[in-house]
């Protein structure tokens, strides 16, 4: 079974709180997903391989530990995985960046691809999905599988917050991948929206209708 990772610190929860109020302005939405991103990806990212560097200080030459930030990938699920990749960058700045777009059914509520753009050399780095919300588990998972295919094989997922439905559909298909969660909420309603949640991340993110839903 996969690892799954629940962040338990008082700033990301508050963070989270103010995504979740309907009040929240769409500028300070899109700042605090940035934020929450830092806050995640500092967690998400503490088992960084390092290599040894020589460096001078101003007292002495040493050497001590850089990451390698040209072996990492981050991949937002498009529209709402956007916000998250500033977040991480700014940990990261060095790190290659892939996108997969995904929208999902109405009606079926079923996951479907519409864009894709990896680095050639996916195998060779360690990769971390990015997206807000943890519903169904569709979009996840088939995000997965594209990345599988485009030859990924070191995998995490990190969202901001998740349905119980959502963790078990991912942790089924995906005994590998290990998912890092900043809230775990109540449950999905009959439309599949996570409850309490915070409604529409890409439409809050961006502005555009439906973000109050």
């Amino acid at each position: 079974m996969a690892k799954v990772h629940y962040l338990d610190h008082p700033l990301l929860k508050h963070k989270i709180t103010i995504l979740r109020d309907i009040k929240t302005p769409t500028s300070e939405f899109r700042q605090v997903v940035k934020e929450i991103a830092v806050l995640e990806g500092y967690e998400a990212l503490r088992s960084l391989p390092t290599r040894q560097a020589e460096i001078d200080t101003p007292v002495e030459h040493t050497i001590q530990p850089l990451v390698e930030g040209s072996k990492l990938c981050f991949v937002p699920i498009l529209r709402a995985g956007l916000g998250m990749v500033d977040g991480f960058t700014e940990l990261i700045p060095t790190a290659h960046v892939g996108h997969i777009g995904l929208y999902r059914d109405e009606i079926t509520k079923e996951p479907h691809e519409y864009y894709c753009k990896l680095p050639y050399n996916l195998a060779d780095l360690d990769v971390y999905l990015l997206d807000p919300m943890l519903a169904t588990g569709g979009s996840a998972n088939d995000a997965i599988k594209m990345l599988r295919a485009h030859g990924a094989k070191k995998l995490t997922f990190v969202c901001i917050i998740a349905a119980p439905e959502g963790v078990k559909a991912f942790t089924e298909a995906n005994p590998d991948v290990p998912l890092y969660i900043g809230a775990l909420d109540r449950e999905l309603n009959e439309n599949a929206y996570i409850c309490p949640g915070l409604g529409d991340c890409g439409d809050r993110t961006f502005g555009t209708v439906g973000g109050g839903k």
